[in-house]
């Protein structure tokens, strides 16, 4: 099975609120490049598929965060099979339609300058980077106000986001906590240049 059908597979076994078909049906449709898209422009999964990978691999690292005893019992953190897939899943929707292939200059080996394959990142709708999945989700399905702050803080301290609110929403919505956890080990651990 490859990335794309295992993305639909799980989006149609746990994700089945009103609009999400809609919803589905767009990130399909020739109109949206997610499946085809990469996930960064020269970090990770900066290749053709690796924002369908990244999405995936962080549901992977989110679904086997929250199976901890710790995170169970002494967090007191539960989520429904839905949720999980919605925040992983969607968590990145903000990258659709905004990587362009391009190329850019670096030496080889030898110190000679070549053109090498690259991505360019033009944004259409310069709506920030969290807030913009929430947006686009939001046009099709709602969201729980718990997924909605995951969503908008998954990039935690890493992002150019107002520490006190990352810490807020982590102190107030510990899914926001355990989504950038999985967006960070995904990120750093699994992915790379390829």
């Amino acid at each position: 099975m490859d990335f794309k059908e295992r993305f639909v597979s799980i989006y149609k076994q746990y994700i089945h609120r009103p609009g999400s078909e809609k919803l589905l049906e767009f990130l399909l449709s020739a109109h949206c490049d997610f499946f085809e898209a990469p996930a960064s422009t020269r970090f990770h999964g900066a290749y053709p598929g690796g924002l369908v990978e990244h999405s995936l691999n962080v549901y992977d690292c989110l679904v086997d965060y929250l199976k901890r005893p710790r995170v169970k019992e002494t967090y007191g953190l539960q989520c429904g099979e839905e949720t999980m897939a919605i925040v992983a899943l969607l968590h990145d929707l903000c990258k659709i339609n905004c990587y362009k292939k391009g190329f850019r200059n670096v030496k080889d080996a030898n110190g000679k300058w070549q053109q090498v394959p690259s991505y360019d990142y033009e944004d259409t709708i310069p709506y920030g980077h969290g807030e913009k999945s929430v947006y686009i989700i939001t046009g099709y399905m709602r969201l729980t106000r718990e997924e909605a702050f995951a969503i908008r803080y998954h990039m935690g301290f890493s992002g150019n986001e107002e520490p006190r609110n990352v810490g807020a929403s982590f102190e107030m919505f510990p899914l926001s906590f355990a989504l950038s956890t999985a967006d960070m080990e995904a990120t750093y651990f699994l992915e790379g240049k390829k």
